[in-house]
């Protein structure tokens, strides 16, 4: 996403550098020393020499699985419905799952999210060993392209910081990139900066559907965005301190930049954002049209959830174009609570009706998938 500031740039970093010891800048813990160094470092689901099924694979950075990386795992989890358990650790490369390797899915083995961590620090400025530049989509961490995956207890962060490269303005640093249909996150973290989290499909008319349940996701600008048709549930957003900025807005939670032609865009419902940030130095949500989909009209409804002080409340919503005003895009809310929720210039906040508010769930957005029945 383009920034909104020339230079935009640090937060916290005191960082995880690489191995299992490392700070919380973005909310990465050190690994536990008796998850790393326990007699089962793939818990509940099974090992190399008791396989939960016959397609499952085990992945340890110290060696006591198929695998020490996830990308080799992942290369060798060919065909469709392939399981991927991953021990306690920092995998510190770059992920891609294609199109062929359907229905796969990736476990935390230790359940609990910070013990296990896909991180790297590549930003769309960042200089490409033969020529060029990654672009915002070669940022990535992880991308996944095929459909029907499901990732449980697993960080996706990118650990690229502004302060460290003054030199690089296209600062967009992506943890995740998703965009197959059928995507689905239980108690997953996303941790980055600008971009963190890119919800997307494979192509223009492709209406990707996504869920995310009880996921954590942190950032500074637009750190959730793409045109997925995804649903956030019981979902936590955290808004980045920026001591390098000394004016808001600091930044942007949300930017979709849902199809014309797709009717149902972001939903997030029973989440809430907070941030340890001025009050109303955020802006909720700004609406992306990319340059590739001039016609895009970005969709986002936040329901039931709490906003926070960070975020402005007289004014929610801005243009990231004055091409494409947010007025002219999608944009509601309803039954939002908490002093960034509060309605004091109502034009500034759109509401749903009650009769308009029974269409906007995660059944009428996800359709004939219910991926919160998963288990």
């Amino acid at each position: 996403m383009p920034s909104h500031h020339p230079r935009p740039p640090l937060s916290r970093r005191g960082f995880l550098i690489a191995s299992a010891g490392a700070g919380a800048a973005l909310g990465l813990a050190a690994v536990p020393a008796r998850a790393a160094a326990g007699h089962r470092p793939f818990g509940r689901y099974g090992s190399p020499e008791r396989r939960r099924t016959p397609g499952t694979l085990y992945v340890d950075p110290h060696g006591r699985g198929d695998f020490t990386t996830v990308q080799a795992a992942v290369t060798a989890a060919t065909g469709s419905g392939r399981t991927l358990v991953l021990a306690p650790g920092v995998y510190r490369e770059t992920v891609a799952l294609d199109t062929t390797r359907t229905e796969a899915t990736w476990i935390g083995a230790s359940e609990n999210p910070r013990d296990v961590v896909i991180v790297h620090d590549n930003a769309a400025g960042t200089a490409k060993p033969g020529g060029g530049t990654y672009g915002t989509t070669g940022s990535a961490t992880t991308t996944v392209q095929a459909d029907g995956f499901t990732a449980r207890w697993i960080t996706f962060a990118n650990d690229w910081l502004r302060a460290d490269h003054p030199d690089i303005s296209a600062t967009q640093a992506v943890a995740l990139k998703v965009q197959g249909d059928r995507s689905a996150f239980h108690h997953c973290r996303f941790l980055g900066h600008q971009d963190t989290l890119y919800a997307d499909s494979t192509a223009l008319g492709v209406f990707a559907r996504q869920y995310f349940a009880h996921c954590y996701a942190e950032g500074d600008v637009d750190f959730v965005f793409g045109r997925a048709t995804a649903v956030y549930e019981g979902c936590h957003f955290r808004t980045l301190d920026r001591t390098d900025l000394t004016a808001a807005p600091y930044g942007f939670v949300f930017a979709p930049s849902t199809a014309v032609l797709n009717p149902r865009g972001y939903l997030v419902t029973g989440s809430r954002v907070t941030g340890e940030v001025p009050r109303a130095s955020y802006k909720l949500a700004r609406p992306w049209v990319p340059s590739s989909d001039t016609t895009a009209r970005p969709s986002l409804v936040v329901r039931d959830s709490r906003l926070g002080p960070g975020i402005d409340a007289v004014a929610p919503y801005t243009d990231m174009s004055d091409a494409f005003p947010w007025q002219s895009q999608r944009f509601a809310e309803y039954r939002n609570l908490g002093p960034g929720a509060e309605i004091t210039v109502p034009a500034n906040r759109p509401q749903l009706t009650a009769e308009q508010a029974g269409s906007a769930t995660r059944e009428a957005y996800l359709g004939d998938w219910a991926p919160w029945k998963e288990r």
